[in-house]
């Protein structure tokens, strides 16, 4: 995944582009990067490795060198950005946050046309690169832009630094958000809304999908008007997003409370109390205490100041590693109590396992969990919110698997909540797990505590629905 943060100042500009692309910390752990623009100074910018530091200890000593009161920041799991360019269109600094399945087919087709990709020792081609090409292929801005949205499969999401202001694109469908702030002097844009308040912005517009806007410091131009229809991803609000973050209006905590509060009005089992699991479980569970009227605790206590959220790394032992040092248990409220636990999600289940089987060594006489959406039954093609790169990868399919003789068969059998297919495959689960009890958020559940119309958001990974399908077009 990834997160950037722009802004345009009257002022020089570079605390708050420092702050506010910190504050997308949590959307990714492997590369940040800050680009500045001045009259003086032209282009100025700086890429750091995230993967054994932290964004701040990286870029605080060097803050003095960037001028100028235009910036774009980014922190990501892709590979270095942001990309500065030099074209028919001007000079631009490049930032995405984009999962683009077909990169392979475009690099060649752009090598064919006499144009060059960098070289980079991972062997692996940069999708930042990649976007900035497809724009320069574009009679201006607006044009490049629709020319990655038309030539792209997955997702795309962009913040170009110009000569002339910002200019930001929200993907063609509106999978990954873009939200636009102000105060006096200066507007701003970001992936996370959590950005603006301690830095005195007030969110002033979500853009929507396809949409292009250019800020200034004093004022928003918009280049290309919204598409009609929209499919933001679910996980926003289930998993990455930050609590205090809102998307198309919805705040992600309240969201996550009330998808706790509906699970645990329905549920009839009797425990001692609800907690939940570090971090994005722990709205559902205060959610969920209060509609199934039990205590919330806090039975089990991440170690923040060495184990800040990240995703899942992609080597298993690590995984396990991280899992176990990062949150500890509090035997107190465990011994002897009938717990519940919620989460935002399943996906491997490795994890889970050992977690379970320290709370019961640890004297928990029951253990239930509670997940905040449907099992996923489907990898993502649109958004990277996890390291998985095979189906077989998630817990689900692997049970699918033994059952059926094959992981892709009567698929549509087990999506439907409580049809027999599904009851034997969240068994297998809870049984594989060593839990107590288990149950999955109602997919109408989400649905409702989102707030959205359903054809609005994108539930592909749950039922394997999308209103669209990769190539469809959504170009008005």
């Amino acid at each position: 995944m990834g997160g950037f943060f722009g802004t345009v100042s009257e002022k020089p500009c570079v605390s708050d582009l420092f702050y506010g692309t910190d504050y997308q910390s949590h959307l990714g752990t492997r590369r940040g990067g800050l680009a500045t623009y001045s009259e003086e100074c032209g282009f100025l910018r700086s890429i750091h490795n995230l993967e054994n530091k932290y964004f701040r200890s990286c870029f605080e000593d060097e803050l003095d060198k960037f001028q100028g009161n235009s910036g774009i920041g980014v922190i990501s799991d892709q590979d270095a950005q942001p990309m500065l360019m030099n074209s028919h269109l001007g000079r631009f600094a490049l930032v995405t946050v984009s999962k683009i399945n077909n990169m392979e087919q475009l690099a060649e087709q752009l090598l064919q046309e006499n144009m060059h990709l960098s070289e980079f020792s991972s062997g692996r081609i940069n999708p930042t690169e990649l976007v900035s090409l497809l724009i320069i292929k574009g009679k201006d801005f607006v044009d490049g832009i629709e020319n990655v949205f038309r030539n792209i499969k997955g997702s795309c999401s962009m913040l170009l630094l110009t000569e002339n202001g910002i200019i930001a694109a929200r993907d063609t469908w509106g999978r990954t958000p873009i939200v636009v702030g102000k105060k006096d002097g200066a507007m701003a844009v970001t992936s996370e809304s959590s950005a603006f308040p301690n830095l005195d912005y007030e969110t002033t517009h979500f853009l929507g999908p396809g949409e292009i806007v250019r800020i200034h410091a004093d004022r928003m131009e918009t280049l290309r008007k919204p598409n009609k229809r929209m499919q933001i991803c679910s996980f926003l609000w289930v998993y990455y997003g930050f609590p205090t973050s809102e998307y198309e209006g919805r705040n992600v905590e309240d969201v996550r409370n009330e998808c706790g509060r509906k699970m645990g009005k329905e549920d009839t089992t009797e425990v001692d109390y609800a907690c939940g699991i570090p971090d994005s479980g722990v709205g559902m569970a205060v959610g969920y205490a209060e509609g199934h009227g039990c205590p919330y605790a806090r039975a089990i206590a991440k170690y923040t100041p060495t184990w800040p959220r990240s995703f899942t790394p992609s080597n298993q032992e690590r995984r396990r590693l991280v899992a176990k040092m990062k949150l500890i248990p509090n035997q107190s409220i465990l011994k002897g109590r009938k717990m519940l636990f919620c989460d935002d999600s399943i996906v491997r289940g490795t994890q889970l396992r050992d977690n379970v089987k320290d709370l019961f060594t640890l004297g928990a006489k029951e253990v239930h969990m509670r997940i905040a959406c449907p099992p996923l039954i489907y990898s993502c093609p649109f958004v990277a919110f996890t390291a998985s790169k095979s189906d077989l990868e998630l817990i689900t399919r692997r049970i699918i698997k033994d059952f059926e003789g094959d992981d892709s068969k009567n698929l549509e059998d087990y999506v439907k909540t409580d049809s027999p297919k599904y009851n034997k495959m969240v068994e297998e689960i809870r049984r594989q797990l060593g839990l107590t009890s288990l149950k999955f958020s109602k997919l109408e559940t989400l649905i409702e505590a989102i707030g959205l119309r359903k054809e609005d958001v994108c539930t592909h990974c749950f039922d394997g629905s999308s209103f669209h399908t990769l190539e469809e077009d959504n170009m008005d």
